[in-house]
């Protein structure tokens, strides 16, 4: 198996992706492509005593660079030798399995759609994340591909949720909840209401609506919602996290009592603060592209650049798209037979 990886994407440029794309090759047995800047990831490489023979890589070169703050329409169709255009194409061509990058998180959707284009019969893509929850982990999506969204793509979101989960996260049947401001079915906007039905008899387990705070408790394996909220959660998620374990921190400095007292929870803590890490994570598939494609957090460190190989391993082992694909024949044909009985 080949992966892509965007080596000049992220914040931080090449310096963690090169560390975490190291990693993978030696700990995954995985082929890493370098896509960048040659001379540069070259270097990069040599700094660390790899030359630019070993086998175990294979650099292609990419002058152009999307960045962060650029517009991802405008700097894809204005730079089509971008690391992470190229490495798209990479996939497209059939030279790599998988792409992952910690670049311009609308950039990589618009490559993958330029290059990979959409599995047939999927009317959007989706942003799959997951969140840590009291009962392990819970998928997440749409977080962040698609703002507007209707019913059928929901219900779209909720089955390619549901595969994940159950192929790769080995849940033999995952249970799906649509995300609202109440658990009654009688709350909630125009979209919960017309997404409900769908859901329904859908064939999966849909357990309702549920609520913000059940998403922490790990009430459902599966969430669903549009992309504009799926979003604000996930930042709000880090964001509440990122507080909380910097307040324990200051609270445990306060006295040399509580200092004692940090010592002897230290080891909880830091497997705390590890399941509450995006780093552990790697990054977040987007589903319903004719592809593999992971998109990786722009601060990402070596740790989530090399964890971000082994879900995009993980994904295409399992055959994911070619999952989706039956899938859909399935659900259209089980809304049809609900259709009839009305």
């Amino acid at each position: 198996m080949k992966i892509a990886l965007d080596a000049a994407g992220g914040d931080f440029g090449l310096r963690p992706n090169i560390e975490g794309a190291i990693q993978a090759a030696s700990e995954l047995g995985v082929g890493i492509i370098l896509v960048g800047e040659a001379q540069a990831v070259r270097s990069e490489l040599a700094s660390r005593g790899i030359p630019s023979t070993d086998e175990r890589f294979e650099i292609v070169d990419a002058p152009e660079h999307v960045g962060m703050d650029e517009d991802p329409v405008a700097a894809c169709r204005e730079k089509p030798r971008a690391s992470i255009m190229v490495a798209h194409e990479l996939v497209a061509t059939r030279r790599a399995d998988a792409v992952v990058s910690c670049g311009n998180s609308g950039a990589v959707m618009v490559a993958a759609l330029w290059h990979l284009k959409r599995l047939p019969g999927v009317l959007r893509p989706a942003i799959l994340a997951p969140i840590p929850t009291a009962r392990g982990v819970t998928v997440l999506l749409d977080a962040g591909a698609n703002t507007e969204c209707k019913p059928w793509h929901l219900l779209q979101f909720a089955m390619m949720g549901t595969l994940y989960a159950k192929h790769v996260l080995k849940i033999q049947r995952p249970t799906v909840g649509l995300l609202s401001n109440g658990e009654e079915e009688s709350k909630g906007n125009d979209l919960v209401h017309e997404t409900i039905p769908l859901l329904k008899y859908s064939g999966l387990d849909f357990k309702g609506p549920i609520e913000g705070r059940d998403l922490p408790a790990g009430t459902t394996d599966v969430v669903v919602t549009d992309g504009f909220t799926g979003n604000v959660v996930l930042k709000c998620y880090e964001g509440v996290a990122g507080v909380l374990l910097a307040e324990m921190r200051a609270e445990i400095e306060k006295s040399p009592i509580s200092r004692l007292g940090g010592l002897l929870i230290r080891g909880a803590a830091r497997n705390l603060k590890r399941r509450m890490s995006y780093d552990e994570y790697g990054g977040a598939p987007l589903l319903g592209v004719g592809g593999t494609t992971i998109i990786c957090h722009g601060k990402s460190n070596a740790k989530a650049v090399f964890n971000a190989h082994r879900v995009a391993r993980e994904l295409v082992a399992a055959k994911t798209n070619e999952h989706i694909k039956t899938s859909l024949e399935e659900m259209k044909a089980n809304l049809e037979l609900a259709k009839v009985g009305q």
